[in-house]
């Protein structure tokens, strides 16, 4: 994944070979958590979707790098050096860190995502935002205006993702996305509420 601060970029994967990802509530919860502690130090998120199999970030990233502080004491013989960690190595992280708690919860071993994390700009006009995505539901095609649209069109799409994989009816019934911190249902402290207005994103009428 190749990130340029100060730009919005929508962040994707699934289970290795589709599968899931997510057994029960309390893993969402806990991939939440995940998401807050390796995602946020580098970056704004302003909309997010957990599925059964997969999972959606859209971010405006802030920092590539962040001074990591040692969980070690220090010893003579063990000084301790600050080290920088990019906003890459600690998606991997985190993962990895999840990867290792569900193999433990379900009793199983080996890669749980994709090896591949995708990360596409939706917020450059110079050529790298693309006029369309793949999903495991087919591909979505941007083509009007991508420039000023594809933001909004991102946005509408991870809120309506469980709608159109017909999980629910309608988007406030997922609880696993933050829709409902948009239309006034909930006051979740993950998504910058500001964040996309800057980039033409529709949000009052979420509200």
């Amino acid at each position: 994944m190749q990130f340029e601060q100060g730009h919005i970029y929508h962040i994707y994967n699934q289970g290795n070979n589709r599968q899931t990802i997510f057994f029960e509530r309390d893993n969402y919860l806990f991939f939440l958590r995940k998401i807050k502690e390796f995602v946020c130090p580098y970056a704004d998120v302003i909309a997010w979707c957990l599925m059964p199999n997969h999972f959606h970030l859209m971010v405006e990233v802030r920092d590539l790098l962040q001074t990591i502080k040692p969980t070690h004491g220090v010893t003579l013989s063990h000084p301790v050096s600050e080290k920088q960690r990019s906003i890459n190595d600690s998606i991997a992280i985190m993962l990895r860190s999840y990867t290792r708690a569900i193999n433990k919860q379900q009793n199983r071993s080996g890669n749980l995502f994709r090896e591949a994390t995708k990360a596409e700009c939706i917020s450059k006009s110079d050529g790298i935002t693309p006029s369309f995505y793949n999903t495991q539901y087919g591909t979505i095609i941007n083509t009007h205006n991508p420039e000023t649209e594809y933001p909004q069109v991102c946005f509408d799409y991870i809120h309506q993702n469980p709608v159109r994989a017909g999980l629910i009816k309608n988007a406030e019934d997922w609880e696993f996305s933050s829709y409902r911190d948009y239309c006034g249902m909930r006051n979740g402290t993950l998504i910058n509420r500001t964040c996309g207005a800057k980039y033409g994103i529709n949000v009052e009428a979420w509200q």
